[in-house]
């Protein structure tokens, strides 16, 4: 296990009825705020009109910004930012999933900044301060309600690009299960397979000694496979909805990154691939992981055996680990179809047009390599994208 530092300063509120505490929570931070959402379904929903009428009551001053995508987009965010500095808005309210939170991160750490915040993705310069951003969250996927994370996609290129920064986490995340009972079916598929390459990205290391953190992404993984069939067979089960609620926060507060270095290779691949054809990111994790892990599974036969056996209930051959991991890829690419995710490109209308740029964009031009289980340069992304078709 290696040397750590655990810190995660995101209050989290959690239950039923909690939105209705945003305006107090806000209001700790500041009486003029930038509402942040997505499109119309949370007004459709009520969700809207409740988040609303608490703001008002708490005597908060609100102006709006709607319109966030999947991917978000920087020219939206860019629009944020104008907002923020020409009304003195000094808090960012985010109230939808990854995207919308991203968005809000992204706004809250530009509005300070007097050069381009685009700067921060293309690793010209780092955050040094934040406006604070919190959160009503609507989708489990990203985790990005309780992470130093965002990630953002510019238009001109096509570039999805990431940003870690401590000055990113939100201030507070309320969270009510509820709220994902009216997700459509693609939406809980799609942020279930998020929550669970966030856990994956974590467990396949190669740091030694790390079992307790091993156990815990084991135990986050399997919570996630129990309960996803659960919510998307009676969408109103509160129980199921709130397991998948916590275990998508845990999976990406840095807890299970404890003690170790994850790879993170797979995201790399992926994000070139929602850039460019704009598929959900979750759909996109679906096809590239069992690919990546097809390419890379030699390189630790032992990791992927375990992976097998502990999260798949694979019987455990002694005499043929091999055969026990293939299996484990197996069974995660079988949860993956079961559920309703494809996990190859030709089933999201992908082919080859675009591999190569891809490859290209992954890794410079082939300057650098992406993910650290096992290094991958430009020609082993393009294998691991051929892999995928």
């Amino acid at each position: 296990m290696n040397n750590f530092i655990f810190k995660n300063p995101t209050k989290i509120i959690f239950g039923k009825d909690t939105e209705h505490s945003v305006g107090n929570e806000t209001k700790i931070f500041s009486n003029k705020i930038l509402l942040h959402y997505g499109g119309g379904s949370i007004k459709r929903s009520g969700l809207y009109d409740r988040v609303k009428k608490s703001l008002d009551e708490a005597g908060i001053e609100v102006f709006e910004l709607s319109g966030v995508l999947p991917n978000p987009r920087l020219s939206l965010v860019q629009k944020g930012i104008r907002i923020c500095r020409d009304n003195g808005i000094n808090f960012i309210l985010a109230v939808g999933g990854g995207s919308v939170i991203d968005s809000s991160k992204t706004i809250a750490a530009g509005v300070p900044y007097k050069g381009n915040v685009w700067d921060f993705f293309s690793g010209k310069a780092a955050p040094t301060e934040s406006l604070p951003v919190g959160v009503v969250l609507t989708i489990p996927a990203a985790g990005s309600e309780s992470s130093n994370s965002a990630v953002i996609t510019n238009e001109d290129g096509w570039f999805k690009k990431g940003l870690t920064n401590d000055h990113l986490y939100p201030v507070f995340a309320i969270m009510n299960p509820e709220l994902t009972f009216t997700l459509p079916d693609y939406q809980t598929i799609c942020g279930a397979s998020d929550i669970m390459a966030h856990i994956m990205e974590r467990y396949f290391t190669n740091t030694k000694d790390v079992e307790f953190t091993d156990r815990l992404c084991e135990a986050t993984l399997k919570t996630i496979i129990d309960n996803v069939p659960r919510a998307l067979k009676n969408p109103a089960d509160y129980a199921a909805r709130a397991e998948i609620m916590w275990a998508g926060t845990i999976a990406h507060n840095n807890l299970l990154s404890t003690g170790r270095v994850g790879d993170w290779g797979s995201h790399a691949i992926e994000h070139e691939l929602s850039a460019i054809y704009d598929i959900a990111h979750g759909a996109g994790l679906a096809i590239v992981f069992p690919a990546w892990m097809k390419y890379v599974y030699k390189h630790d036969i032992k990791r992927f055996a375990q992976f097998a056996h502990r999260v798949w209930n694979v019987e455990y051959n002694v005499f043929n680990i091999e055969e026990t991991a293939l299996k484990g890829i197996s069974a995660l690419e079988s949860y993956y179809a079961s559920i309703g995710l494809p996990v190859r490109l030709s089933q999201a209308n992908i082919d080859e047009a675009h591999l190569e740029e891809m490859a290209d964009k992954c890794t410079g031009s082939g300057t650098y390599t992406v993910g650290n289980f096992m290094k991958l340069d430009r020609e082993d992304v393009f294998n691991i994208y051929k892999l995928a078709l």
